[in-house]
């Protein structure tokens, strides 16, 4: 018990140094990673300000949502497997854009501990107006001009899986294209068989779990899938055509990737793309990379 009221008490003061921060250096949100239940309930009794805090909760992790709204805690999901600490905080980035609470030019302080525990050790400061020019940049302001957003975030999730394990043990690379589906088939053509073809829109909808699953199984087949703007499955197998360039961000990386860039260069659509050799999730639009994910991969074999 003694430890236990320890370790709330340390948790506490690192909050609230962090809030400290925010206010100091003209934040607009802390965004405070909390990866169990216990913590989830312990931030609800703590009597911590929450008027500038957004929680980000694991999918998989089960909290009363009703008393978090009702004690005015705003909070997002985030992917339910192991990242990298920057690729949790990048999630949660796109995540919360995507629900309106954060903006791209916002300063976000951050505060987050390993994935699964209670432990909190880590906090970072970002500006994400400042935030374009690492080595792949995290640009989402393109995907919200399109209203791609929520469709990319959900096929993000499914790559993430396939990222992190692959299927039935193996690695698995694979390419999503969302968007612009009349000039994507133009510049593509069928590599194998389209196995959704015939089914209704309603049928091939990526919210469908028995969609998610097929689509974790196709990832397989060589080629891409295709997806609609409203999320329905166009196709699967497609080779893409419009192979890009090799460009300095494009260096190091196969043709999957060039084709991913191309593709996303000669038309609106967005790509999505797993590397086979690294779990790694790319991001692409109008030709390049906006933004990178690192699952942590588990039980996978080369």
């Amino acid at each position: 018990m003694q430890t236990r009221r320890k370790n709330g008490y340390r948790r506490k003061a690192f909050i609230e140094n962090a809030l400290k921060l925010v206010e100091e250096t003209g934040g607009d949100l802390l965004l405070l990673f909390l990866s169990t239940p216990s913590s989830c309930s312990w931030f609800l009794k703590s009597g911590l300000p929450s008027d500038k805090v957004v929680l980000v909760i694991p999918e998989s992790v089960k909290v009363d949502e009703k008393a978090l709204g009702s004690a005015q805690i705003r909070f997002i999901r985030n992917w339910s497997g192991n990242q990298t600490r920057f690729s949790r905080i990048k999630y949660a980035f796109l995540g919360g854009i995507m629900n309106g609470l954060v903006q791209p030019d916002d300063r976000i302080v951050c505060v987050l501990g390993p994935a699964g525990r209670e432990h909190l050790d880590t906090l970072t400061i970002h500006d994400l107006h400042r935030s374009w020019s690492e080595e792949f940049p995290f640009d989402p302001r393109s995907l919200l001009s399109k209203n791609l957003l929520r469709i990319v975030m959900a096929v993000i999730d499914i790559a993430m899986d396939i990222g992190a394990v692959g299927r039935e043990g193996k690695s698995v690379g694979t390419t999503f294209v969302i968007g612009d589906i009349e000039n994507t088939m133009k510049l593509s053509h069928q590599a194998t068989f389209n196995p959704f073809k015939g089914y209704s829109k309603r049928e091939r909808l990526i919210t469908r779990p028995e969609v998610v699953e097929s689509l974790k199984e196709l990832a397989k087949l060589d080629g891409a899938v295709l997806i609609s703007e409203t999320g329905a499955v166009h196709a699967a197998g497609r080779h893409l055509d419009a192979a890009a360039r090799m460009s300095a961000q494009l260096h190091g990386l196969g043709s999957r990737h060039r084709a991913a860039a191309g593709i996303t260069k000669k038309t609106g659509a967005v790509a999505v793309v797993v590397s086979e050799s690294t779990g790694r999730v790319s991001i692409f639009d109008q030709g390049r990379i906006i933004a990178t994910l690192e699952p942590v991969i588990s039980r996978r074999v080369v």
